[in-house]
């Protein structure tokens, strides 16, 4: 059980400013407090701002000297997210924006603002808007955008137009294609960047199988779940924490030698559990038709076109 290991170290992040999404609980807050902990400056973005804020004190109150910042950014609101960019390209420089948050499970169908499904429209659209509109800040500044997959993508296949508003329903299949549609756009992103000669890059990373039950709490936010004696033993098996689950995410956005269309996850067995390291994803998830299908989608539905 690997879920009590320490994180790798990171290299100095000095000078260097990373945005970080969904930055308020879990994943992002762990990768904020990583990154943070390395020296860089680190903008947290949530979609509630008190949740927000309490997380930046909490960061500050466990990293002596850390420089965190708070953006108010709603990846559900394609109004939001015009907002947000806006607002995070007068940063000057941003070195890195890992594109953390997302939508969990959602037992009934629910719809972002903009009429797409929930876990599809914020885990993927959202992102794709923002990504798009921040792009010429990203050039300039030689950025790594890192997409946050998931091992679920195992387990859909590319159908990312019934995605947006499915006529049948189902929780995790939703989930999964929009953590599939993430990788896809990622890896694809890869591609088109390094055609155009572009100085940024794209990465995408997954955190295994993260569960709160093994995650600590910091102070002001309750991040971990109680678990009965048999919860812990099974899932210790197989999962980790989200401190744990971070690591990943934050190496693939902080690592001098990540090369352009890298998958970092987990190196333990099935990718559940482990230390940071390149891993292998799914085929389909390469697909490079399937992929420039869900560009010209996704520009279609958000009306935000992807220029490089």
């Amino acid at each position: 059980m690997r879920h009590n290991s320490h994180p790798p170290a990171l290299h100095r992040q000095d000078g260097k400013t990373i945005i970080v999404t969904g930055a308020s609980a879990g994943l992002g807050y762990f990768a904020s407090e990583q990154l943070a902990a390395a020296g860089a400056t680190v903008v947290m973005a949530a979609r509630d701002e008190a949740r927000g804020r309490a997380a930046l004190e909490a960061v500050r109150s466990t990293v002596h000297g850390a420089d965190v910042r708070f953006q108010q950014l709603d990846l559900a609101s394609l109004d939001s997210v015009r907002q947000a960019a806006e607002e995070l390209a007068d940063l000057g420089r941003i070195d890195a924006l890992l594109a953390n948050a997302g939508v969990i499970g959602s037992q009934a169908l629910h719809f972002t603002t903009d009429g797409f499904e929930l876990q599809f429209g914020t885990n993927h659209l959202g992102h794709f808007a923002l990504i798009a509109r921040l792009m010429p800040a990203l050039t300039r500044s030689h950025s790594r955008v890192v997409h946050v997959g998931s091992i679920s993508h195992r387990w859909v296949r590319p159908d990312f137009r019934r995605a947006a508003v499915p006529a049948k329903y189902s929780s995790y299949r939703s989930y999964a294609l929009s953590k599939l549609a993430v990788m896809s756009f990622g890896f694809e992103l890869a591609h088109r960047l390094e055609a155009a000669g572009s100085p940024a890059s794209s990465v995408v990373a997954h955190p295994g199988y993260a569960r709160r039950y093994f995650t600590p709490d910091r102070p002001g936010l309750q991040l971990s779940q109680p678990a009965t004696r048999w919860q812990r033993l099974l899932f210790g098996l197989v999962a980790q924490g989200k401190d744990a689950g971070a690591w990943p995410l934050a190496q693939a956005t902080a690592v001098d030698d990540v090369r352009n269309g890298d998958y970092w996850g987990p190196d333990g067995r099935f990718q559940l559990a482990g230390s940071p390291a390149v891993v292998t994803p799914e085929r389909h998830a390469r697909e490079r038709n399937a992929a420039s299908r869900l560009i010209d989608l996704s520009e279609e539905l958000t009306g935000v076109r992807l220029r490089l």
